[in-house]
């Protein structure tokens, strides 16, 4: 059964409510049914399947390279379900394939490294010359650039589509209910585990339950005494032009491959015979989520007023690169929310706070495919077949669950979405937050300290730059040599010739009885 209507009633029970219909929460209901499970309950407070959050707007485009290997999986399993799914004969992704651009030497770079890890990861990725990017985009100027990283299967995913093709198998089958208009405003708990939902319409028991509502997931979490959903919703520049000249009568959605620009924080996609630009290029504009306004039936609630002085060095850069886009007319723009944890990880898995409470919060609409299978993997086995460490809910501990901490972590994770970042390079943000009772002597030791769960670890120290003996074997490139010291060297054969003293604060406590 499927409802928006006010009038229909709830089931007094359900194996699992999912809370958030959006193609996260599809996409859990989708594979909970996939692994036997039935009497689930998908809610959402907004109508289905447009419920106004990020997936009703978001633009789609799906890269599937990380430099995590969780993502990217993630990221693989979304892209295969998606390919699988059509609704009323319209595909749910179009494998288009994506090129990453270089300008820079150090982008370029990068851009070898990323296809290193690509190949290894099982993408179908190559690197392109100027002209072989062109020959894919002819609108782009080949002289501005100095290569491209091509991923075949890279394209757009149709985010509304696939929520609602997700869901309909389920729903078909009787194993699925889907109430739209119908928003959660508790949550019960006893005995440390979750006991149901409440909303206008009834209350829905239940022990086992999954936040899925992306930027109101603070909201909810809210109504439970120790939850913790640390994300924060910040604001994204889309803008779709007028028709362009060099696309007239093109009927088809998108052919040409999608295309970003990282050295602007800029990303491109054809839509007919007109071009979507989506920017980062702008100050954090961080959204509370009490501040997002309701449904009021047109104006979606996960989008906001479009900041024109954000987009004007975003408009032009376009114009430079790819010139049949200069000086055209923008004929939508907004600014859309999505959210942003403090370390761009999802929240993935079950909640500390009560016993099956469950997240699958900060998912973007390239990893829902993977992250819906993984958590009902969870929810039905209780492991999963991918190793999600970095997607676990409690791994900002006590330090990260403030709300100034995911605002300013957030809000550089926006800024450095599409920066070249080192695996070993560190926040710059809150930092501080545990120290040890040594740590005033470290500091005057020279430390160079690396942050751990919110701790900070001396790597090595300015003082014993005097056990330096000239002969160290120190790593090849800036690269590989950037955030490291020679002295880890010097201090490592002093350990192991003579003695060394370490401080183990940091180090996580197991304490086992019984």
């Amino acid at each position: 059964m499927s409802a928006d209507a006010a009038g229909d009633r709830l089931p007094d029970s359900a194996r699992a409510v999912i809370v958030g219909a959006g193609i996260a929460g599809a996409s859990v209901a989708y594979h909970l049914a996939e692994q036997g499970w039935d009497d689930l309950v998908l809610l959402d407070q907004g109508p289905l399947w447009r419920t106004g959050g990020s997936t009703s707007h978001a633009p789609g485009l799906v890269f599937q390279h990380n430099g995590s290997h969780t993502m990217t999986r993630l990221a693989q399993w979304t892209v295969e379900l998606l390919s699988s799914l059509s609704l009323d004969g319209q595909p749910c992704y179009h494998a288009v394939g994506g090129i990453e651009v270089a300008v820079t030497e150090e982008r370029w770079a990068e851009l070898d490294r990323r296809y290193g890890r690509a190949l290894s990861y099982g993408l179908d990725g190559r690197l392109l010359t100027p002209a072989e990017v062109a020959g894919q985009l002819p609108m782009i100027d080949a002289d501005l650039i100095l290569g491209g990283l091509h991923v075949a299967d890279d394209g757009v995913a149709k985010g509304l589509l696939a929520a609602e093709a997700l869901a309909r198998p389920a729903i078909e089958s009787g194993a699925l209910s889907a109430f739209g208009s119908c928003q959660v405003t508790g949550l019960t708990v006893a005995d440390g585990r979750v006991t149901g939902v409440e909303t206008p319409r009834g209350r829905v028991r239940s022990d086992n339950v999954v936040i899925a509502c992306g930027i109101w997931g603070p909201l909810l979490a809210s109504l439970v005494e120790g939850l913790n959903v640390p994300l924060t919703p910040v604001q994204h520049q889309l803008a779709y032009t007028a028709p362009l000249p060099e696309l007239a009568g093109e009927t088809r959605e998108i052919v040409q491959p999608i295309l970003r620009h990282q050295d602007h924080s800029l990303y491109f996609r054809q839509v007919a015979d007109a071009y979507a630009i989506g920017n980062y290029r702008h100050e954090p504009l961080l959204t509370d989520p009490e501040e997002i306004h309701g449904w009021d039936g047109e104006e979606e609630p996960a989008i906001e007023a479009f900041t024109e002085g954000d987009f004007r060095s975003a408009y032009e850069e376009t114009g430079r690169l790819l010139p049949a886009l200069a000086g055209v007319e923008l004929v939508r723009a907004f600014n859309g929310l999505m959210s942003f944890t403090p370390d761009g990880f999802p929240l993935l898995g079950e909640s500390a706070a009560a016993r099956g409470l469950w997240l699958a919060q900060a998912i973007w609409v390239t990893h829902a495919g993977g992250c819906g299978r993984v958590l009902a993997e969870l929810m039905t086995h209780g492991d999963a077949r991918l190793d999600l460490h970095e997607c676990d809910p409690q791994r900002f501990d006590a330090h990260g669950t403030s709300r100034v901490y995911a605002r300013l972590r957030g809000a550089q994770g926006y800024r450095e979405v599409y920066d070249v970042l080192h695996p070993r390079q560190q926040q710059e943000q809150v930092r501080g937050q545990r120290t040890t009772p040594f740590y005033e002597r470290q500091v005057a030791l020279g430390a160079e300290f690396f942050e751990s769960a919110g701790w900070e670890r001396p790597q090595w120290y300015g003082a014993n730059e005097e056990l330096l003996t000239g002969d160290e074997i120190v790593p090849h490139g800036d690269w590989a040599a950037r955030y490291w010291s020679p002295i880890v060297v010097a201090e490592h054969r002093a350990c192991r010739e003579r003695a060394g003293l370490f401080d183990l604060t940091p180090f996580t406590k197991v304490e086992v009885s019984g």
